[in-house]
């Protein structure tokens, strides 16, 4: 599934649901998500993830998370939120069994022993990270009898986004819910730092985006008065809503298999400058296959018929345009 090239929140994917796993144990939940699946007024894409846990594991959700994807803005520590998101569905367990499947990953589901120290069972390549992230919540007390999680995006790594940092989010946010007590939410900020340690490897600014974004506002971290609170974790928002200058933010990806991702990117951006785009940088911490430009209303469709015609007169796959708006954090979906 690529990413959508239209405005707006993604309407969720399309693709078949793997075959069904055998049910083993479970402890029996009253699903505060349960119903998610068949509530028509609910997004596609978290109907659909409900839908997914309940076809493949054979039981509802106890919790439904989305988590948005994040964006650098070019400056040192300053992140936004996209209105595109990732969403977990997760139910507890009593048995030791960690349960995983994917809409992305249709073939790939697992059924994986949850061991709280050691080397970790062999798992296919999808499931290394989210298994990685649920040892380190049962360590900490959340899950340490099992779940059964499905994950979904609404982008792929395609589209140029960071998908990893958003799945963190949503993962954690839904497994520590199930375990928190009702009518609270999980400690966000107790997630983070659980994060950080045991996915060293992940982009903390852009976790930290998904758990605390808000609309139209970037987050910057790192800055502020001082405090006895570590400097890396001061911050605060700052005011960065281009539609409400009458400005457009999209994200201009070149397509995989293309040739030089480099030039091609760099020609696009030249050919969207040329064509009214005010400025660009890349989404995450180092080059890539994408950019975010942002540019003047009216200027949108002369800048993606510019990049367009320049391409197709190469005989070069036209880049993919998302447009992007900034939205708020990662949340329970009821």
């Amino acid at each position: 599934m690529g990413p959508a090239e239209t405005a707006g929140p993604a309407a969720g994917p399309a693709a078949s649901i793997g075959a069904a796993v055998p049910a083993a144990p479970a402890v029996p939940v009253a699903p505060a998500g349960g119903d998610l699946a068949r509530r028509a007024t609910a997004n596609p894409l978290f109907r659909l993830v409900a839908y997914a846990l309940e076809s493949v594991h054979g039981r509802p959700p106890a919790a439904v998370w989305s988590a948005p994807y994040t964006f650098h803005l070019g400056s040192p520590g300053l992140v936004a939120a996209a209105s595109w998101p990732v969403a977990a569905a997760a139910a507890p367990r009593t048995d030791g069994l960690v349960r995983l499947s994917s809409l992305g990953h249709p073939a790939d589901s697992c059924d994986l022993p949850l061991t709280l120290s050691g080397p970790p069972p062999a798992a296919p390549a999808w499931a290394v990270r989210p298994y990685a992230l649920l040892r380190a919540l049962a360590r900490a007390g959340y899950g340490r009898g099992g779940t059964d999680l499905h994950v979904q995006g609404s982008l792929t790594a395609a589209a140029g986004l960071a998908t990893e940092e958003a799945a963190d989010c949503a993962v954690a946010l839904a497994v520590a819910d199930v375990h928190t007590p009702a009518g609270e939410e999980p400690d966000r900020a107790t997630l983070a730092r659980l994060m950080a340690g045991a996915l060293p490897d992940g982009d903390e600014a852009l976790r930290r985006g998904a758990l605390f974004a808000r609309p139209g506002r970037a987050l910057l971290l790192g800055h502020g008065p001082r405090s006895p609170e570590s400097r890396r974790h001061r911050q605060r928002y700052v005011v960065f809503d281009p539609a409400d200058s009458g400005a457009r933010l999209v994200l201009l990806a070149v397509r995989p298999g293309s040739g030089d991702g480099a030039a091609d990117l760099a020609r696009a951006v030249a050919c969207a400058r040329r064509a009214g785009a005010l400025s660009a940088w890349p989404p995450g911490q180092g080059p890539g296959r994408s950019v975010l430009v942002l540019l003047p209303g009216p200027r949108l469709t002369a800048v993606r018929a510019a990049v367009a015609e320049d391409f197709r007169s190469r005989g070069r796959p036209v880049p993919r345009f998302l447009n992007i708006a900034v939205a708020g954090a990662a949340r329970r979906e009821e």
